[in-house]
């Protein structure tokens, strides 16, 4: 089993959202002993507050606050014997911190050289990388951490299904690949930034190729090719990767939102609540010595 330490230094390195939930408060028998932790995500849950009816509902609402774009913290109380039919009978009180994700989300679609070159670099900024290709034995045998791999013969479906304001970069080896990616991009219409590898011949081919399609002059400006800022040349890998680097770095600077106001749980309250945890009857109680389970 992966702790729950090792799991919240992955996700946040990943800038993927979670939500913490700690045991802050118990009362006669529990599960487990206040300040244990688990981690939750959309997918997955890591480390464990004790199991049964009480996890699962608490995975439930983790998940619940999963939905939300912002970050926010939350106390609930769950009486184990009324509520949720464990045989311990205690209650505890649980603190959940949701951290919303972090960095935009990228594609990266290819995995040639500029690929290779690129991503070292691109595992360090603040984004969400999932790297696309068909090629299984192009990718390197380790990853920069935090860079998700994804092995698909259609890709273009990955285009189709992202979620709006998407980032997308067209690497691929195959022309036709790519201008099937970039027509994908530009139906959908709601791409944040859309960069495409190539000369400035195979970008004046695609424009004209799309003006035919009927896309209009504005639709088709949303694609950047050649991708990088011009000012930075060469044709090596590296070179080209910096250049694209560069160019992905000034964006996202440029289209950065101030940073969100945290919502959170009145400590105040919390201290009240967790007073009237240990001082408030509970009929579900059983003795406090018995064994947990």
């Amino acid at each position: 089993m992966i702790g729950w330490g090792e799991a919240l230094a992955e996700l946040q390195h990943r800038g993927e959202a979670y939500v913490m939930v700690t045991l802050i408060g118990t009362l006669g028998s529990t599960p487990r002993a206040s300040g244990s932790k688990m981690i939750v995500t959309a997918e997955a849950s890591f480390d464990t507050i004790g199991g049964g009816h009480l996890e699962f509902a608490a995975i439930a609402h983790a998940r619940k606050l999963l939905c939300e774009e912002s970050d926010s913290q939350s106390l609930e109380q769950y009486p184990l014997g009324a509520s949720l039919g464990q045989c311990c009978g205690g209650r505890v009180s649980v603190l959940f911190e949701h951290f919303a994700a972090r960095g935009q989300s990228l594609l990266v679609f290819g995995a040639g050289h500029v690929a290779k070159s690129l991503m070292p670099i691109l595992a360090e900024l603040p984004l969400r990388i999932r790297w696309i290709d068909s090629r299984a034995e192009q990718f390197p045998a380790r990853p920069p951490k935090g860079v998700e791999i994804c092995i698909t013969d259609e890709p273009v479906e990955e285009v189709e299904q992202a979620p709006p304001g998407q980032w997308l970069l067209v690497l691929t080896h195959d022309h036709r690949l790519d201008y099937a990616l970039v027509e994908a991009a530009l139906k959908r219409g709601d791409t944040g930034y859309l960069g495409v590898i190539g000369s400035h011949t195979k970008a004046r081919r695609f424009r004209q190729r799309l003006e035919h399609r009927g896309f209009s002059d504005t639709q088709i400006a949303r694609m950047i090719c050649p991708v990088g800022l011009p000012e930075v040349s060469g044709k090596r890998p590296m070179e080209v990767a910096v250049s694209i680097a560069a160019q992905l770095i000034a964006h996202y600077r440029r289209h950065a939102p101030a940073d969100p106001k945290r919502a959170g749980v009145d400590w105040r309250q919390l201290q009240s609540q967790l007073q009237s945890l240990l001082t408030t009857p509970n009929p579900d109680r059983t003795d406090i010595n018995q064994e947990t389970r």
